[in-house]
């Protein structure tokens, strides 16, 4: 399928499936007149590779986990594997660690407007 199919297939913007080609995650075939062309294989791999992006991941460590996906080596035996889930922990540990200081931020501004009395929007 076009660029545009496979756009509309996956959800994820045309945009975005370049850069995806670019940074290496897939590798679209291509046509006879260059056209990418994006198989259903790929769709599934980039609906993957938005999931993790949403979940925070950066490119570098999906990059290392997805030859991986699929191929049964990711029982954590793998040194691949067991290096990826050590730097997955890191990176969900960090994660940990600002989410403690936001909320310990919104905790004192919450404690702060409670002192205060927040201005009406009626008042003139």
């Amino acid at each position: 399928m076009k660029i545009g199919d496979a756009s509309r297939a996956s959800g994820v913007s045309a945009r975005s499936l370049r850069h995806y080609e670019d940074e290496g995650l897939i590798v679209p075939g291509r046509c006879g007149n260059g056209f990418r062309d994006y198989c259903q294989s790929t769709i599934d791999r980039v609906l993957v590779i938005r999931t993790l992006l949403e979940s925070g991941l950066p490119v570098r460590l999906i990059r290392t986990l997805l030859p991986h996906l699929g191929d049964g080596s990711t029982t954590g035996t793998d040194p691949v594997c067991a290096e990826f889930l050590r730097e997955v922990q890191g990176f969900r540990d960090r994660l940990a660690a600002r989410i403690a200081t936001l909320s310990a931020q919104q905790s004192a501004l919450d404690a702060y407007l409670r002192g205060r009395t927040v201005p009406s929007a009626d008042r003139t």
